[in-house]
């Protein structure tokens, strides 16, 4: 189960729970979201390969492969794949099969922070990584990430995507 600590100094748990088909084999996840252990919602129906997508993403602009991240973004904790300015990484919601979204959110977006340093006299722009959560009840929680601490996140949420369903590979 990956985990987060929000900036209001809540912990959003995000579980993945094997969605199985009409023998019971399981093809695919959802996510389970809980704030401070208390259940919060369910999102992201057949997200797994979303995940491994992602997760292959930031490990390659962490290691300078996509186009020009290096020379844009000298610091590996701001490279993160997709482009500049405010791009989602992923928006997972539930939708109910009458089509309607219910039961929390859960989205990833970058941002693009200016902080002034005093000592060199100049403002260095930095990226971060914006992951906020919705439970069904409408209270949110946000966590801001480096690139290293989202790969952790989302490589951890895929490991644990592999062994739920089995040992398939997600992506």
């Amino acid at each position: 189960m990956g985990g987060l600590r929000c900036v209001d100094g809540s912990y959003l748990t995000v579980t993945p729970v094997a969605c199985t088909d009409s023998v019971g084999t399981p093809y695919e996840i959802t996510l389970e979201l809980r704030r401070d252990g208390a259940p919060c919602g369910t999102v992201g129906e057949r997200c797994g390969w979303l995940l491994a997508r992602l997760a292959r993403g930031v490990s390659r602009a962490r290691e300078a492969q996509e186009q020009g991240e290096a020379g844009k973004w000298p610091d590996p904790d701001d490279r993160f794949p997709g482009d500049e300015g405010g791009s989602e990484l992923f928006s997972f919601r539930y939708r109910a099969r009458s089509g309607a979204v219910t039961g929390g959110e859960l989205r990833c977006q970058l941002r693009t922070i200016p902080i002034w340093l005093p000592a060199q006299g100049e403002w260095r722009v930095t990226r971060r990584a914006y992951v906020e959560a919705w439970g069904s009840s409408g209270v949110g929680m946000r966590a801001v990430l480096t690139s290293s601490e989202l790969a952790a996140f989302v490589h951890g949420l895929v490991d644990e995507v592999e062994h739920c369903l089995g040992g398939r590979d997600s992506g």
